[in-house]
């Protein structure tokens, strides 16, 4: 039972993997300080699996690189908490996973920065049929709370580019 304390209702997430469903498309996701807890509201939904091909835990910098394809000269010069960082993990995902969308997420929950980022900071990468976008959010609160709250903002960004 992720959903609930995430703040994420059942029906919304249920919505998004129906819309998948209909266009007969799938997603896969990277996940950096999220760790996991998309993929995980995603496929708490019955019959997900029809749709989410996978998640990357790319917790580890190293592991962006490894797993998800990230360039290593961008994370040895900006760090792991950067826009293009976010945008080569939702590619990386879709690429990996060998789906038609891609989720990738990177940020600092806190309560400390990182590389010189701001706790709060979270950047959002998407790919998908019509190209890749990243969107930047600052999110306020603890650890726990920008780590719900990137998750929201994630899924809700998402279902905005299934309409």
């Amino acid at each position: 039972m992720i959903l609930e304390p995430l703040g994420l209702p059942v029906p919304q997430v249920a919505g998004l993997i129906d819309a998948l469903r209909q266009r007969g498309e799938t997603v896969a996701t990277a996940e950096s300080l999220t760790a996991g807890l998309v993929t995980a509201a995603l496929t708490e939904v019955p019959g997900a699996s029809a749709v989410v091909r996978g998640g990357l835990v790319v917790y580890a910098t190293d592991l962006k690189d490894r797993l998800a394809g990230v360039d290593a000269d961008l994370l040895a010069e900006h760090g792991a908490v950067h826009p293009d960082v976010a945008s080569q993990l939702a590619v990386g995902a879709s690429r990996r996973c060998g789906s038609d969308w891609g989720i990738g997420l990177t940020g600092v929950a806190g309560p400390d920065p990182q590389d010189g980022v701001a706790p709060g900071t979270v950047h959002l990468g998407f790919t998908g049929p019509r190209g890749t976008q990243v969107r930047t959010v600052n999110l306020d609160g603890d650890r726990h709370a920008v780590r719900a709250a990137a998750v929201r903002v994630a899924l809700e960004h998402f279902a905005g580019l299934l309409r």
